[in-house]
């Protein structure tokens, strides 16, 4: 029995859920997602909430059950209220701006890089130090986090390069004399 999977998923004020055939798409404020559901499970939606249940009692669908209430509730949440990423930059002279649909990279390389931002996600630098990286679709903002940081993972000796904010660095001592 699914713990996540038997709990319906809220719809908020503002979002409407629609289910045709095997495509389920929320439309919200931040645009529309939609999510093609498993033929190992069914979808309903009653009273405001979208109810995820196993066709079966196979693995497959015990495990598709789960899977598909976690994308749904991420989908309602991502067109209702988004999802935010932020990274930290850490070294000298290592910095980052937007320049129009780029977000330009200094790290030390003897090159800047210039990464193209993608339309379904917004790119803010607060600070020369700080990304930003918000959207409504979790995978893309966490996918395009995750491109952005492999430019210059962080190294355990200064813990230099580029970390997530929640993310804590092993730190290694370094050599003695």
């Amino acid at each position: 029995m699914s713990r996540i999977g038997k709990n319906p998923v809220a719809v908020p004020e503002g979002v409407t859920v629609d289910l045709a055939g095997h495509t389920l798409t929320a439309k919200g404020r931040l645009g529309t997602l939609s999510l093609v559901v498993s033929n190992a499970v069914t979808a309903s939606i009653a009273d405001g909430t979208v109810t995820i249940a196993p066709k079966d009692e196979t693995q497959r669908a015990r495990a598709m059950w789960g899977t598909t209430r976690a994308l749904v509730n991420n989908m309602v949440t991502g067109v209702a209220t988004g999802f935010t990423r932020n990274l930290e930059i850490n070294g000298v002279g290592y910095r980052a701006s937007v320049q129009g649909s780029n977000l330009n990279l200094q790290l030390g390389y003897s090159h800047d890089i210039n990464y193209p931002i993608p339309p379904d996600v917004k790119i803010a630098c607060e600070r020369p130090t700080a990304i930003a990286i918000s959207g409504a679709d979790r995978q893309r903002v966490g996918q395009v986090a995750a491109e952005i940081r492999a430019f210059r993972p962080p190294e355990p000796y200064k813990g230099k390069g580029i970390k997530y904010s929640d993310e804590t660095i092993r730190r290694k001592e370094g050599k003695k004399k």
